[in-house]
């Protein structure tokens, strides 16, 4: 699949639980890790990044290598004692025009990140330095909030979290994913058309049945 600008639009109009459905259950990150920024929406390839905890000059290296377009996964190990990521790297990143940033540890500067409008998300934050000591390894595959992410897989967050998109699967996930989207319209129509959620799927039966089972 090629992230077009009209396929990332076509995309994200898609809640997170529409495509975590259709990857499955062990896609979804830590629920720790969130957006800065509520609003904020997020697709990209994914550029995995291995980082030493309190250490930040592999997340330099990571953004470095990114291209326009990529999502910076940096695997800090669940490190939140130092904020590894701040206002100026994420200028860095917005200027080369990286679609999201997602971090496995802290940071710091949240509030100007939030103002700038890039979409990063984080498991805390944390305003004490880091030092720039060990190189980290880029372009390998991680573990992030939980979840392997490998280089070109497809990183998808919004308000609820993150999924991660097997680039080998993409193109079925997502057309699962816009399948259940449009499905789910006609539901929201029938609901409001007055009709109970265990009619529209059906649990009254299964209700029935379970009872008969007794």
């Amino acid at each position: 699949m090629v992230l077009t600008e009209n396929k990332r639009a076509e995309l994200l109009k898609l809640p997170t639980g529409n495509v975590a459905d259709s990857a499955g259950r062990n896609s979804v990150m830590d629920s720790r890790i969130k957006p800065i920024d509520p609003k904020s929406k997020m697709i990209g390839r994914a550029v995995p990044v291995e980082c030493f905890p309190g250490d930040n000059l592999a997340l330099h290296q990571g953004m470095e290598m990114a291209k326009a377009g990529d999502v910076l996964v940096f695997d800090c190990k669940g490190f939140t004692e130092a904020g590894h990521f701040g206002d100026m790297m994420a200028t860095a990143c917005k200027v080369k025009g990286i679609a999201g940033v997602v971090i496995d540890g802290s940071c710091r500067d949240s509030e100007d990140i939030r103002e700038l409008g890039l979409p990063v998300f984080v498991k805390a934050f944390n305003p004490r330095g880091t030092v720039k000591e060990s190189l980290g390894r880029v372009y390998v595959p991680v573990v992030c909030g939980g979840v392997t992410v490998r280089p070109g897989d497809i990183i998808y967050g919004d308000c609820d979290g993150v999924v991660v998109i097997p680039q080998e699967n993409e193109d079925e996930i997502f057309a699962k994913a816009l399948k259940k989207y449009d499905y789910e319209i006609e539901v929201r129509e029938k609901l409001l058309a007055g009709m109970s959620t265990m009619e529209v799927y059906g649990f009254d039966k299964l209700v029935e049945e379970k009872l008969s089972d007794k």
